[in-house]
């Protein structure tokens, strides 16, 4: 084989190759964003993890404070509460590495 027919068959794969990257830019700039949440509004608390794959996690949704059960197949609303009940509008008091079990003792006991 020569070197051109070697190109010959190598061309046309780089090409596709270049191509689809072409592409995946393209959609990765343009894609559909969807409408964004405030985060304002939503904020997960504090998450915890019962099982594998199943979650307890606490989300504050505008001024309600909501106890999920979260699984692979659905999302159950376990308890439903108010944000002036536990004075969740001081939020620093909930910081990225505070214990699930210390956030849940305090919505609990109030």
């Amino acid at each position: 084989m020569s070197f051109f027919e070697i190109l010959k068959l190598v061309f046309p794969l780089f090409l596709i190759a270049a191509l689809l990257y072409g592409v995946l830019l393209f959609v990765k700039k343009y894609q559909f964003k969807g409408s964004k949440i405030n985060s304002d509004n939503l904020r997960i608390l504090t998450t915890m993890m019962l099982m594998p794959k199943k979650y307890l996690s606490v989300v504050k949704v505008n001024k309600k404070v909501l106890i999920l059960g979260v699984s692979e197949q659905n999302i159950s609303l376990l308890k439903e509460l108010d944000a002036e009940e536990f004075n969740l509008n001081d939020e620093s008091q909930f910081s990225d590495n505070q214990n699930f079990l210390d956030v849940f003792k305090k919505m609990i006991k109030q």
